[in-house]
């Protein structure tokens, strides 16, 4: 294949591997929580996120690198979130008022 194929079918994956955080980052919107949630995966996989960009900046690769910069940032967006939203951080969601029981 030439590399204009290529470079297409790695924008294409990019742009796919990418907008699957999107809905992930309206329900922590949307629900104002991201307890389930690791630290850990988000964490790892956002380091991992900067090296493949690191990597595709090297060989300058177009397709790597924008992926890579828009899932990074998504990925931030995320663990933001997560810390905005930690428990006890005064930004979750009000909880409905308990009735007390009879």
């Amino acid at each position: 294949m030439t590399p204009a194929p290529i470079d297409a079918l790695g924008l294409v994956a990019g742009t796919f591997t990418t907008i699957a955080f999107v809905p992930q980052i309206v329900r922590i919107v949307k629900v104002r929580h991201a307890d389930d949630l690791s630290w850990w995966t988000f964490g790892t996989f956002a380091f991992g996120v900067a090296l493949w960009l690191a990597y595709g900046l090297h060989l300058d690769a177009a397709p790597i690198i924008v992926a890579n910069v828009v899932t990074l940032a998504l990925a931030l967006v995320i663990l933001i979130l997560k810390w905005r939203y930690r428990a006890g951080g005064g930004h979750e969601a009000p909880q409905p008022a308990r009735r007390p029981r009879p």
